[in-house]
């Protein structure tokens, strides 16, 4: 479907001009562990976060928004947590800050059965001001 097309059914008409892949940031040993895998994907295709055995997918039209967020407390973002607060969902490998990913309609992520669904998404990659860039660019043009 072209950008017209879409426009025309009334769907977004989004384009993402390249591949953005983001490292976790934080101690070597810590990013080990989250698997050889581990990072945030962001093309043409959707979001993919992977941290260890655990995976966020969704489509870019489901993004609603974020920002570069941080410092952090260690006992609220090492790790995978998962807020009781608001069912937000945290892939943490530092203290130093990372960017909070807001979605349209909530996500499967830290359950295999997709029974809690996640609002949110804090993920601490190396470039947390590149990826809130990149998508709220495309929130802005859908």
């Amino acid at each position: 479907m072209t950008t017209s097309e879409a426009a025309a059914v009334g769907e977004p008409a989004v384009v993402v001009h390249y591949r953005l892949h983001a490292d976790f940031a934080g101690p070597g040993w810590l990013r080990r562990i989250a698997g050889p895998g581990a990072g945030l994907e962001l093309d043409a295709a959707g979001l993919r976060v992977r941290f260890g055995p655990w995976l966020v997918e969704t489509p870019l039209s489901n993004l609603a928004g974020a920002e570069a967020t941080g410092p952090y407390n260690a006992l609220r973002v090492l790790g995978v947590r998962l807020s009781l607060a608001d069912r937000g969902l945290t892939f943490g490998t530092t203290t130093a800050g990372g960017v909070c990913l807001r979605f349209r309609e909530p996500v499967r992520g830290v359950d295999p059965w997709g029974l809690v669904r996640h609002p949110g998404l804090t993920v601490t990659v190396s470039e947390p001001d590149l990826v809130a860039e990149a998508i709220n660019r495309i929130v802005a043009g859908s």
